[in-house]
């Protein structure tokens, strides 16, 4: 490859290409493990510790016994980071439970968990894609019911990707029994009469982290915030739809299966939470 960038895995720093775990290892096997994806802005990790938060619920929520302490997490994170060739990057952490015999349920014995860490560069969306907004289309959220654990099982989000690829959108917005629940890598924002809402948070979505930084970035700038079950009809008749993922960031969505979103443009709500997030970055 052009570029063989350093990753952490299992206590060392080593090429990608040479980067190697067993076939036993559990998350290969059964998707066994839990990951998060922490961005950095100029080698600084952005909100480090509400990411690692949701690392550890996740890594109780299956049993898997966290390695780290968060400084030690955080050194990890920065030495991958440090190592990386550009500033801007996504750092990627995955945990598993480990090497063992393949059998369905835990092993009887204590394991080692497998711990992975690679730093990928990170390229916001154009300022073409922001000025212009984006498309998406919709789809039955067919995914298992604890959507709220962060885990490296993603066949659902995957399909629901691939289903947007297919029809040249930027992502698939999921209902869930009529109700809005959320894209294939992103949370999605309905704006109705100035209040930016959002699905709650409950076991049919995963909490992004830029849930509690909107929320933040709307008080700072009086903008009314909510948390509610939000229809279907709601979606696409709302005035402003959003987008909120590391990688994304914030992005107007314009139309839902080639249906007008608003009035076809990013709207001002967008804009005003655009700035904000900008701000919020390097605060």
């Amino acid at each position: 490859m052009d570029h063989d960038p350093l990753v952490y895995l299992n206590g060392s720093m080593t090429p990608l290409s040479e980067a190697k775990i067993s076939v036993l290892d559990r998350g290969f096997i059964f998707g066994d493990g839990i990951y998060e994806v922490i961005p950095i802005y100029a080698r600084k990790p952005f909100r480090p510790q509400q990411h690692l938060a949701r690392l550890f619920r996740g890594l109780a929520a299956i049993g898997i016994n966290n390695p780290h302490t968060e400084d030690e997490w955080l050194a990890l994170v920065t030495r991958v980071a440090a190592a990386a060739t550009v500033p801007d990057q996504l750092a990627y952490i995955q945990v598993t439970r480990g090497v063992a015999k393949r059998a369905h349920a835990f092993p009887n014995v204590e394991l080692t968990p497998t711990v992975f860490i690679m730093a990928n560069p990170l390229t916001p969306p154009p300022e073409q894609v922001r000025t212009h907004g984006v498309a998406c289309v919709s789809m039955e959220d067919k995914r298992w019911l604890h959507c709220e654990i962060k885990s490296i099982s993603l066949l659902g989000n995957v399909l629901a990707a691939q289903n947007a690829a297919e029809h040249d959108a930027i992502e698939s917005i999921q209902f869930r029994d009529g109700f809005l629940t959320e894209g294939s890598a992103s949370n999605v924002w309905v704006v109705r009469q100035g209040i930016l809402s959002g699905p709650p948070k409950d076991n049919l979505i995963l909490e992004g982290i830029r849930y509690g930084l909107m929320e933040e970035l709307c008080a700072a700038n009086n903008i009314p915030f909510a948390l509610r079950r939000i229809s279907r009809d709601e979606v696409f008749t709302a005035d402003e739809v959003l987008l909120s993922s590391a990688s994304k960031e914030v992005l107007p969505v314009v139309s839902i299966d080639g249906r007008t979103i608003g009035n076809g443009q990013p709207g001002p709500i967008y804009k005003q939470l655009y700035k904000a997030y900008q701000d919020a970055k390097f605060a």
